[in-house]
């Protein structure tokens, strides 16, 4: 690996701002004498000084392909930095108390890109899983349909798996109103009632959040769209108001220049 050492050298003492710092007893490489440095973590790279007012690192270690652990030593609170190649150095480092051991163990060992790349990974997958959760209400939903196919006789079963389904996290009622069995019940029970009550919205068995004026399985799709359509009117709103404060501030912003 080729560095540029003044490159190096001015991002080790420039004013960014460090992941960890403070004093390291470091093991040498030939003797097996500790040595009181100041250690700078920036990003994947650790540098090294002789003193903590030194303008220069005396070193930097790359934390690629590396694990930090704990390790038997003269010193306490030591700890090692080990690579995986057969011929690689290992760096043995000892802090002054368990506090501060603990602290550069969790840092060294979450300042690699592979660490990173773990973290975006698990983001990435809890992201697509909100994605799925706000997109659960809508017919093309492939959560919903798993959950009926297996039934063959929905008229029967679909009663008793009606009450599980507003435990959905969502109060727009999407992923409950325009499900399949819910449809289906939605007749039944306005027909109990009688014809002539299909315009009343209180019978007991439809919960008041419901729209029982429809009464058609068909209306499902009608209620997703109006749906989206009192998100996007929301939305543009509340935008329109955002916009006009950031205007205001800019504004004032200006007047405040000399």
């Amino acid at each position: 690996m080729k560095l540029n050492e003044r490159s190096l050298a001015f991002y080790a003492t420039c004013d960014s701002p460090a992941d960890n710092a403070g004093f390291l007893y470091k093991r040498g490489e030939r003797h097996t004498a500790y040595h009181r440095r100041w250690f700078v973590l920036k990003g994947n790279m650790l540098f090294y000084f002789e003193e903590r007012e030194s303008r220069e690192p005396v070193g930097v270690i790359v934390l690629e392909g590396c694990t930090v652990e704990l390790c038997d030593s003269a010193e306490e609170f030591a700890f090692a930095i080990r690579f995986g190649g057969t011929k690689s150095r290992t760096y043995v480092l000892a802090a002054e108390s368990q506090a501060a051991m603990e602290s550069w163990v969790k840092s060294l060992s979450r300042a690699s890109f592979d660490y990173m790349r773990l973290v975006v990974r698990e983001l990435e997958k809890q992201l697509e899983e909100m994605r799925w959760g706000l997109a659960a209400g809508r017919p093309c939903c492939r959560h919903a349909p798993a959950a009926w196919k297996p039934q063959p006789s929905g008229t029967e079963q679909s009663p008793e798996r009606l009450p599980a389904l507003p435990a959905v996290p969502k109060e727009n009622g999407c992923a409950v109103w325009n499900n399949t069995p819910g449809t289906d019940r939605l007749p039944d029970a306005t027909s109990c009632e009688g014809s002539d009550d299909d315009t009343n919205p209180r019978p007991p068995p439809l919960p008041p959040r419901r729209r029982a004026s429809s009464g058609e399985p068909g209306s499902a799709g009608a209620a997703t769209t109006e749906s989206c359509s009192n998100f996007c009117r929301l939305h543009e709103r509340y935008g329109r108001e955002v916009a006009r404060l950031r205007q205001d501030w800019l504004e004032r912003q200006r007047d405040h220049q000399p």
